[in-house]
């Protein structure tokens, strides 16, 4: 899957599921507070990303992936 590819997939998801305008979803943005999140917000996306994806996102990691960009990047790297 190319980068941008991914970066439209999971903005789409995302976009769906917490009612946020895509074009908020910038790499420097910050996640948390892009889509609202409150930690079981968190863990929803968290299952999103690993269910549509394939991935596994270890709670530690978690927290290191504040921006899209991160998350991005993540993603690309394990799937």
């Amino acid at each position: 899957m190319e980068k941008a590819e991914l970066i439209e997939k999971v903005n789409s998801i995302l976009s769906e599921e917490f009612e946020v305008e895509t074009d908020v979803m910038t790499p420097d943005a910050n996640i948390k507070q892009t889509l609202q999140l409150d930690s079981l917000s968190i863990v929803d996306m968290v299952a999103l990303i690993e269910n549509e994806f394939g991935v596994k996102i270890k709670p530690a990691e978690v927290s290191g992936l504040t921006t899209f960009g991160k998350l991005y990047d993540y993603i690309a790297e394990h799937i």
